[in-house]
């Protein structure tokens, strides 16, 4: 097991500026151990890119309510892959429709968590995954 801390940028895309629940789960990283850095709103997919980037971040959780999450979520994917920064975890979660979410899984999304999803399991989810990530990059 890595004694690395895992490194979270939390991130609310586009123009939804409801970011109640992107708090909820910020704060359920954060006291999980996790370092956590929020965005806040009306972020770009380019913005949210560069601060992952900047920030050396293992995994950027996107927070969408719009509806603009079949675009918001493969730009995000696609920057990352430009930049050289595929390595980056993308988590995404809000108001999803669940026929939407095969085509983000295809774009990239590692995983897609739906309003009620229990902290517990964001948190389990993201430790085993980097976990995964850490160990494949003998870190």
């Amino acid at each position: 097991m890595s004694t690395r801390k895992i490194r979270i940028l939390v991130a609310k895309p586009g123009l939804d500026g409801h970011d109640r629940g992107a708090k909820v789960v910020a704060r359920a990283l954060r006291d999980a151990g996790f370092e956590v850095i929020y965005t806040g709103l009306h972020q770009t997919p380019e913005m949210i890119v560069n601060t992952a980037i900047q920030e050396d971040v293992d995994v950027v959780g996107l927070s969408m309510m719009s509806g603009a999450h079949r675009f918001l979520l493969p730009k995000v994917t696609e920057l990352l892959r430009q930049k050289g920064a595929e390595d980056i975890i993308v988590v995404g979660g809000g108001i999803i429709p669940d026929g939407d979410i095969p085509m983000l899984k295809e774009a990239g999304a590692a995983a897609l968590f739906p309003p009620g999803t229990d902290t517990g399991d964001i948190v389990a989810f993201i430790r085993d995954a980097c976990e995964k990530k850490f160990q494949a990059a003998g870190v």
